[in-house]
């Protein structure tokens, strides 16, 4: 076994040892032979839809009880495709009227099925294409001997390789067994890292190469404070590695004394400490964390891993369970926000060149009424159980604003019609992602009641650079002067109108850029649950008055090194 190293991005800490688990879908290709036996190959098919059945019964029976009935369906869906005569018996009349393999049979039906479904104009058909390939694709691993990765069955420690891991991955993940990940991909704001940090566990994203040189069940080191993957260590590693695990546990349980403490500077100037949040389970870990507030529940989850639009109801549900959990403390719900890198195939979305720029969020929201409004319904219902703040991604202009926002207040007076109690005290914001919004805050702080800036798009946006490409991945600088002067001047529009700012990107939780958003006046901070409490403890040694001395100098700074640099010196 040879000992190496792999550099990539540090996306969530902690350290974490185990062997590897490569989740990396097998080679399926296969050389097609004519075959003299048909009925041993429709044995041999038989067999491998058999197996493939038990183990979608056994992950769908897993996801039930981990995360919910909702993201259980689509292996629901998956077990329908399976039992389907109409997939399975062309399979095997093509086995026996043309005398191909198994494989082979089970590859042209499938394509030809798939390429059909996709092309139909009804969404829930397209969906089934999607099914199609996923299952079959299961089939031909057991056909060809080979292991089909499910990470809903892993019952060892493990740390997950893959080139990237996708919602639906992480959420199979069971963190009792999987004790941290390694991608090819990412950065600190992908999905996986996000997740990651959701599920507490150790992550280092962006290494572009841990699927070609880590093997089955080498052992790994994953360090997700330095961003090191440290493959087969040696014993002193080991050791080495295992002290600093102890060191980071003692350092949780420090920071642990400040969970019930409210989020005060050096000089008594308070902030308020949020989490981002994906489901109604991640509230336990916001309120573990010493969470003061939701500033930013990620709704398209509800939307995710299933075969149609959720209910009224079934939202309802979901958002009422988030504001009762957190009992009174502000929950800033973003609306819809799909599109871009998150899709939903029963939806008609129209492909795209760029769809990170293309028909996404508020704008796929404002165009199709019949996905917006029972959302809207589904969340003024649950006002009246906590402190609900309603947000709008994606905003450009005042017009999507005012629309949207109308559509709200028509929502608002249809349902006290109806007799359902709504609270008369929603706040009504929008996320500032969009480099307009930014420049023209002013005009919108006269009319929204907070904003929510999101650096994850607000940085890709400004410097023109996509965040999931590796290639450009240097010109994700949050502490670029650009970036930074963006910020302060939606901060001081906001402040002008007596409303308040807050920062739902992962910047917020940031040591570098915290000092930062200090000194220029930021309100609050909504990061991952994990990074609430060493943010409290960073703050806490931190002088307001101070930071702000420095703003000025820092915003006419050239470059993101100088500002880092300045940080570094200022306050370590």
């Amino acid at each position: 076994m040879i000992m190496s190293n792999v550099q990539g991005i540090a996306a969530s800490s902690g350290i974490a040892i185990a062997k590897a688990y490569q989740l990396e879908t097998p080679d399926l290709s296969f050389e097609k032979v004519s075959i003299d036996n048909p009925n041993e190959e429709i044995e041999r098919l038989n067999k491998a839809l058999e197996i493939s059945k038990q183990e979608l019964e056994k992950i769908k029976a897993h996801t039930k009880e981990a995360i919910g009935d909702e993201h259980a369906e689509i292996f629901s869906a998956h077990l329908l495709v399976l039992n389907d005569p109409e997939l399975i018996n062309p399979i095997k009349d093509k086995i026996t009227t043309e005398n191909v393999m198994a494989e082979a049979a089970l590859d042209e039906t499938a394509n030809m099925f798939i390429d059909m479904f996709k092309n139909m104009d009804n969404a829930y058909m397209r969906e089934r294409a999607a099914d199609i390939h996923d299952v079959t694709k299961r089939v031909m691993a057991h056909l060809l001997g080979v292991t089909f990765p499910d990470p809903a069955l892993i019952n060892e420690e493990v740390i997950v390789i893959a080139n990237d891991l996708t919602p639906s991955d992480t959420a199979q993940l069971n963190r009792d067994f999987v004790k941290g990940f390694a991608t090819d991909i990412g950065g600190r704001t992908s999905h996986s890292a996000i997740m990651a940090r959701s599920l507490e566990i150790p992550a280092v994203v962006g290494t572009k190469e841990v699927t070609k040189i880590i093997k089955q069940g080498d052992l790994l080191i994953v360090d997700g404070n330095e961003g090191d993957v440290i493959i087969n260590p040696s014993e002193d590693q080991i050791a080495s590695y295992r002290q600093k695990q102890q060191e980071f546990a003692e350092k949780k349980q420090e920071w642990a004394k400040l969970k019930d403490e409210p989020t005060f500077s050096s000089d008594g100037e308070q902030v308020e400490l949020a989490a981002n949040i994906g489901t109604p389970e991640d509230v336990a870990g916001v309120l573990a964390n010493g969470g003061e507030g939701i500033g930013l529940y990620r709704t398209e989850f509800l939307y995710m891993g299933k075969s149609q639009l959720p209910t009224e109801e079934e939202q309802f549900d979901a958002y009422k369970s988030v504001l009762e959990q957190m009992e009174g403390k502000p929950v800033v719900v973003r609306t819809l926000d799909i599109g871009g890198d998150k899709e939903l195939n029963y939806l008609d979305l129209p492909e795209e060149l760029n769809p990170f720029l293309g028909f996404r969020a508020i704008r796929f929201c404002l165009e199709n009424e019949h996905v917006f409004r029972p959302q809207l319904r589904a969340l003024l219902r649950a006002s009246a159980y906590g402190n609900l703040k309603v947000m709008f991604p994606m905003i450009a202009t005042l017009e999507e604003f005012r629309k949207a926002k109308a559509l709200l207040l028509d929502e608002k007076e249809a349902l006290q019609k109806e007799g359902y109690d709504v609270s008369e005290n929603i706040e009504v914001g929008i996320m500032v992602e969009i480099p307009s919004t930014a420049v023209t805050a002013k005009q919108f702080a006269k009319e929204v009641d907070f904003f929510s800036i999101g650096t994850n798009d607000l940085i890709q946006y400004t410097m023109a650079a996509d965040r999931m490409n590796e290639q450009v991945s240097y010109l994700y600088q949050p502490y670029h002067p650009a970036i930074l002067n963006l910020i302060h001047n939606v901060i001081e529009a906001a402040h002008q109108e007596g409303k308040w700012a807050g920062m739902c990107g992962e910047m917020a939780g940031d040591s570098i850029a915290i000092p930062i958003l200090l000194g220029l006046g930021l309100d609050e901070f909504s990061m991952s649950a994990t990074s609430i409490l060493p943010a409290r403890t960073q703050i806490l040694r931190l002088s307001k008055e101070e930071m702000t001395a420095y703003k000025e100098q820092i915003l006419s700074m050239g470059t993101a090194e100088e500002v880092v640099e300045f940080i570094k010196e200022k306050t370590q």
